[in-house]
């Protein structure tokens, strides 16, 4: 049997995800960040997922996603309605869950050619 690596190679993708840190491609990050396919958007000053506003909202919404992922760290934890309604009401969806599963999530949407936009929350900001 024959095995070879494929690594994507023509968008970004989270190779890793540990509770302080997200390896995206060959880097480690350490702060919250938005990620699309085609672009990292680093030190998304953001430290809990209870206290983003619709400001913060206004940097993911210039990626023009079709989907949004929060990653709210190593918990789910849901933002405010304010937040999430800055999306929604653009017709835009979006979905919270750990960071894990957004890394896992983006990941294979990404691969698919999807516009998805991933928004992960790492503590220490």
């Amino acid at each position: 049997m024959d095995l070879s690596l494929d690594l994507p190679g023509s968008f970004l993708f989270v190779r890793r995800t540990a509770a302080r840190s997200i390896t995206v491609v060959d880097r480690e990050i350490a702060a919250s960040f938005v990620l699309a396919p085609d672009r990292l958007l680093e030190d998304w000053p953001v430290a809990d997922a209870r206290m983003l506003a619709t400001s913060h909202a206004e940097t993911v919404l210039g990626l023009q996603p079709e989907l949004v992922l929060l990653g709210s760290g190593e918990h789910q934890v849901f933002p405010p309605m304010a937040f999430l309604a800055a999306f929604l009401g653009k017709g835009i969806g979006i979905e919270v869950m750990d960071n894990a599963a957004a890394a896992r999530t983006y990941d294979l949407l990404a691969a698919e050619g999807r516009r998805v936009v991933a928004c992960f929350i790492l503590p220490g900001n």
